[in-house]
């Protein structure tokens, strides 16, 4: 065994074999180098601050590839500036190696727009305003959903929930007014089920039941009967029901008799007629006083009047003189007080003065009271 492996032979193959292998190692080595250039670099020019359309046509001189990612928007700088390149600008590469270029955007990075259809616009302008988007005008618009969002506009177009616009982009709502008062009901009679759907929505009405005579489906068929009837006054949002057939309205007389009946009940709400009539006048009775017993009335006792006595200056007594008669020596003299005896009127008169007169008491008079 051992005989055999130090026989010439095998020794010669192997090492054949080995220089084989050593032919191939440095072969290899060698298409490498060719390949990639080994040994040739080139510098990497500056591109920083540039647009990207002159960074690109830089790198294309120089032989070298590009690579362009987007970054965050900053308004500081130019759109399509370049901010960063990397490799840095002055290193060596090999030819045709990709210089990765870090480009600002045109605008703000693009943003979804938040599905506020329907909801509050409180709370709808505080959603927008989290994600990034700026509320401008406010249209409102006739509606039954009051201050509800009912579409949102950007540059005049409507957006759906979703699209992706611009951040710190400027969007337009259109929010609910309330809705409409007193608005004419059109009459559809006569109309297909889908044409009178447009109608009603065009008259800011709503579809309400639609009852098919066969049972079916069909948008095809006519209208023969509507609920409320036209001519009507409504509110905005009311809905309006529908019966539709396949036959005309003037074969279904009966069947929209019947409805009438059930649908237009007529509810007399008129007042009746004012009748004035006489009413004879009736003498109220007269009912005669329950007879009261007669009692005189008290007489109220009359005081004596006082009288002030007579002051000396103002009131003198009455005298009179003595004459002396040539035929009695005597001479006579009257007095002033009265005489018991005398009667008569005139003495009276003459002699009495005013403070000694008794008082006289009045005479009560007899009340009789019916």
């Amino acid at each position: 065994m051992l005989k055999s492996l130090f026989n010439w032979k095998v020794l010669l193959n192997l090492l054949v074999a080995i220089g084989v292998f050593v032919g191939l190692v440095w072969l290899t080595f060698r298409w490498l180098e060719y390949h990639t250039n080994h040994g040739q670099e080139i510098p990497v020019p500056n591109v920083v601050n540039r647009s990207v359309h002159e960074a690109v046509k830089i790198l294309d001189d120089a032989g070298l590839g590009y690579e362009v990612d987007s970054a965050t928007y900053d308004p500081k700088y130019r759109p399509f500036q370049v901010l960063k390149m990397s490799p840095s600008p002055g290193s060596h590469v090999k030819d045709g190696r990709a210089i990765h270029l870090m480009v600002n955007p045109r605008s703000w990075a693009p943003v979804a727009v938040p599905d506020v259809i329907n909801k509050y616009s409180g709370l709808a302008f505080q959603r927008i305003d989290q994600v990034g988007l700026k509320v401008g005008d406010t249209i409102f618009e006739p509606s039954i959903q009051k201050d509800a969002i009912l579409r949102i506009l950007f540059k005049g177009n409507v957006v759906k929930p979703g699209s992706l616009i611009p951040r710190f982009s400027t969007i337009d709502l259109v929010v609910g007014s309330g809705p409409m008062r007193n608005i004419t009901i059109p009459n559809v009679v006569g109309y297909t089920v889908k044409d009178a759907r447009a109608v009603i929505a065009r008259s800011l009405f709503e579809v309400g039941l639609v009852e098919h005579e066969d049972g079916s489906k069909d948008e095809s068929d006519i209208i023969y009967y509507q609920d409320p009837a036209s001519g009507d006054v409504r509110d905005q949002g009311m809905q309006i029901d529908l019966w539709a057939s396949k036959k005309t309205p003037a074969e279904l007389r009966f069947k929209i008799e019947e409805l009438n009946s059930i649908y237009r009940m007529k509810v007399d709400t008129s007042l009746p007629p004012i009748q004035y009539q006489e009413v004879p006048i009736h003498q109220e009775p007269v009912y005669e006083p329950a007879p009261v017993p007669i009692h005189k009335k008290e007489v109220p006792k009359v005081e004596p009047a006082k009288t002030e006595a007579p002051k000396a200056a103002a009131t003198k007594p009455v005298t009179t003189e003595a004459k002396p008669k040539t035929t009695d020596n005597k001479p006579k003299t009257s007095t002033s007080t009265p005489s018991g005896n005398n009667t008569g009127s005139n003495n009276k008169a003459a002699t009495t003065s005013p403070a000694q007169q008794p008082a006289q008491k009045p005479k009560a008079k007899k009340v009789v009271v019916e």
